[in-house]
């Protein structure tokens, strides 16, 4: 006798991480499941259309590459493979957090920071040799067959055609990102779109490739993070990525005060950062390439989960909750939400209603921390700017933890792990933390930037003529 599938056909409409770690999740559960997607998939990873941002740094967070990893097992030893590099915080990064350098202690998390492209195309070949999964690309998704009772299809058409046809599944997944269209979708089958929240804080960027084959500045990191100072969004930060000596750099800032994307101002702009370390890194780094910019970066959650929707639809990735993307949150969500549906269709038959809060649930923590930062942003506007009482005064304990963070190991530690969301917000709130926190003077941070990581001694980097953030 065969096995019984919940699903006869599953169809994901987005060939995106999210809808990559979806499918593979459904796969054991479906008789069959088809990604489909407008672009043309390359074969190599490159660039792509559908995914505007991809120029950019992305990184995965530690609970995210344990996702990964629990969804798709040795999946992280293929992309190390792949020339994916992982570098550790904060041993490996200079980085400066409410105008205090952070000590380089030799524990901390791994952040993984190959290209998007690479990471994207080492997911999809994993993903890809399930023999249940398929995926057809060139295709375009255009509405939904069905009613407000159930969904039991999707509409869609060869990119550039007119011909309509329709593909019956008893389960259709939206992976489409941020410009999905399930709401007007669904309006359109007689049924409620999901209300919105957002918030717009008009933070742009720009990066750029650069070669450098040994530190310009010296010293041995691999990567630089200046945090913006309170109530700016100017910020800086160098990665490296899987082309040896290559690195990605991103420059931000907030509405009349963005990042160019002409190549001789970009370098320019970075003198204005709160410290010059990126820009002496920038003046002794060879650049490849021009700038690109990106201005798509508000917050925005649409609240399925608090929808009576069709059953047989789901929305999941940014879809359903798409972040700033400054902040790096979104792959690691992504794969969050397809562990949470994973675990709970293996411990039984849930209806799609209740994937769908899962799957918003397992991005509650990092949409806090990212709304939180940006509500604090002067351009900050939206439905969701709004603060409580409990809000600012969570908000003022939450800037003593990072101004501790910087050199006391505890609260540093605690710090990143819920960073990383691999500790619960409320994991800052107890014990040695919160007496640090509450009680405890900061000590002084590193009057310079710490250019070699804990037990590791070296020249001074800056000069003296070189301007310094305070310490507190």
């Amino acid at each position: 006798m065969g096995e019984t599938y919940r699903w006869h056909r599953a169809v994901v409409i987005g060939n995106s991480i999210a809808g990559l770690l979806t499918a593979q999740v459904l796969a054991d559960h479906a008789e069959r499941v088809t990604i489909i997607d407008r672009d043309h998939i390359p074969e190599e990873p490159r660039h792509r259309a559908g995914v505007p941002h991809d120029r950019h740094i992305h990184v995965v967070l530690a609970a995210g590459q344990q996702a990964l990893d629990a969804l798709l097992p040795g999946i992280l030893d293929e992309l190390a493979s792949l020339g994916v590099p992982t570098i550790v915080m904060p041993r490996d990064m200079i980085q400066l957090n409410r105008s205090r350098w952070v000590q380089r202690w030799s524990d901390g998390q791994p952040l993984l920071t190959g290209t998007r492209p690479l990471v994207e195309h080492g997911i999809r070949r994993r993903v890809l040799a399930h023999p249940r999964i398929e995926a057809v690309d060139s295709l375009e998704a255009i509405g939904l067959v069905g009613d407000r009772a159930r969904v039991r299809g999707v509409r869609v058409r060869p990119r550039g055609a007119e011909d309509e046809q329709t593909i019956a599944a008893d389960l259709v997944v939206d992976a489409s990102g941020r410009s999905s269209r399930t709401g007007q979708w669904l309006t359109e089958i007689g049924a409620r779109p999901p209300a919105e929240e957002r918030i717009e804080t008009g933070v742009a960027y720009a990066t750029r490739l650069y070669r450098a084959e040994t530190s310009p500045t010296g010293g041995n990191y691999r990567a630089i993070y200046l945090v913006p100072p309170p109530g700016s969004g100017r910020s800086g930060v160098v990665v490296p990525i899987e082309t040896a000596g290559h690195y990605l750099v991103t420059l931000t800032g907030l509405p009349g005060d963005e990042p160019p994307t002409d190549p001789d101002a970009f370098a320019a702009f970075a003198a204005g950062l709160e410290h010059p370390l990126v820009h002496d890194w920038l003046s002794g780094a060879e650049a490849v390439g021009p700038p690109f910019g990106y201005r798509s970066t508000a917050n925005v959650r649409r609240r399925y989960d608090r929808l009576r929707m069709p059953d047989g639809l789901l929305a999941v990735g940014d879809a359903v909750t798409s972040f700033n993307p400054v902040y790096g949150q979104g792959i690691s969500v992504a794969a969050l939400g397809a562990q949470a549906m994973a675990r709970a269709l293996a411990q039984g038959r849930p209806v799609t209603a209740r994937l769908q809060r899962l799957v918003v649930a397992a991005g509650e923590q990092a949409w806090r921390i990212c709304t939180g930062v940006d509500k604090a942003l002067p351009t900050a506007t939206g439905n969701a700017v709004r603060t409580t009482l409990l809000d600012r005064v969570a908000g003022w304990y939450l800037e003593r933890v990072q101004v501790h963070s910087a050199t006391d190991r505890v609260v540093g530690n605690a710090f990143r792990d819920v960073i990383h969301l691999v500790a619960p917000t409320h994991s800052l709130f107890a014990g040695r933390v919160l007496r640090t926190v509450l009680f405890r003077r900061p000590a002084p941070s590193p009057p310079d930037p710490p250019l070699y990581p804990e037990g590791e001694t070296g020249p001074a980097a800056p000069t003296e003529a070189s301007p310094r953030p305070a310490s507190a």
